[in-house]
């Protein structure tokens, strides 16, 4: 590997996966119609708006779809396994969206509920599609990390989120089977107290007790995060001279990937000891300077490296 390179985003070159794409304006089109959904509906489900839900789901999707069709055009080589898994993706994606509305047309909640054999059926169905998304996600994970794209920068930045991404997936499990308190529902998000207490505004995540959304959502959102941050650090490149360098970019790319699992963890760890995300208690703030100060060690060591890059080139 060298140390000093010219820094080039990478090009696709292959086609864009035509189902994500569509499965991505889809969610962009119900994105648009939830918002009105909350803005003229009224109705309230597990103690948030009725279309809230939904909104989230198709953001999420939405993000999730555009950056993982992204990645797979970047790959020098076309897969079937590839596609055909990208395509079990969006039809797992596609029985979950329409399960999530379904649920809200009728007034009732999607996740856990086991109140009637229909909502119970749908329920089982639901879990079925987020266990199908998974290990879809694994293989084409796989498919990526063993592909370099770019330079080793970029490759490690698609590596570690895939492999962020699939521990924020995994961690939704810690949600199902949970005691709710109230019948019918067979699991909850919260941690400390029933689903439905007061939220933070646009997310909803509670304000007063745990919540594991939070780091499910942190999790599954790197896939699109640190790829994004390898890609900054080469558009900043010219303007930072520095930059240019491969073995600062690379050792940025591994800060941010340590950091992420770190906060992923943190979130976590905060969440099933039933502390909301607001209102940090001493070991929390303590951990979290930890990993800050973890970052500015990071970042110092991935500056210092050019330094000694340039003085042996001049030697």
């Amino acid at each position: 590997m060298s140390v000093l390179s010219t820094a080039a985003l990478p090009r696709p070159r292959a086609r864009l996966h035509r189902p994500l794409l569509y499965f991505a304006a889809a969610n962009a089109v119900l994105t648009v119609v939830a918002v009105v959904g909350m803005l003229v509906d009224d109705r309230v489900v597990a103690g948030s708006a009725a279309w809230f839900k939904p909104t989230k789901f198709a953001l999420s999707f939405l993000l999730y779809s555009v950056a993982l069709a992204w990645l797979i055009s970047l790959r020098p080589k076309a897969s079937r396994l590839t596609w055909w898994m990208s395509t079990v993706i969006v039809v797992a994606g596609v029985v979950e969206q329409a399960i999530i509305v379904g649920q809200v047309v009728r007034g009732t909640r999607s996740h856990f509920n086991t109140t009637t054999a229909f909502d119970a059926t749908l329920w089982v169905i639901m879990g079925a599609t987020i266990v199908v998304l998974f290990l879809a996600t694994l293989v084409v994970g796989i498919q990526l990390a063993i592909t370099r794209i770019g330079d080793v920068a970029v490759t490690w930045s698609i590596r570690l989120g895939i492999a962020i991404t699939l521990v924020g997936l995994g961690l939704g499990q810690l949600m199902p089977g949970r005691e709710s308190g109230v019948e019918g529902i067979a699991g909850a998000h919260t941690v400390g107290a029933p689903d439905g207490t007061p939220g933070m505004p646009v997310t909803g995540w509670s304000t007063t007790d745990g919540d594991l959304r939070i780091p499910h959502f942190f999790g599954m959102h790197a896939l699109q995060l640190l790829p994004l941050f390898a890609a900054l650090l080469v558009v900043l490149a010219p303007r930072l001279p520095i930059l240019g360098a491969l073995r600062v970019r690379l050792g940025l790319v591994l800060t941010a990937s340590a950091a992420y699992a770190a906060v992923l963890a943190l979130v976590t760890w905060q969440a099933l000891r039933g502390q909301p995300l607001v209102h940090p208690d001493q070991a929390t703030l303590t951990a979290a300077a930890a990993i800050g100060v973890g970052i500015v060690v990071g970042v110092g060591i991935s500056v210092a490296s050019a330094a000694g890059v340039r003085k042996v080139a001049v030697a």
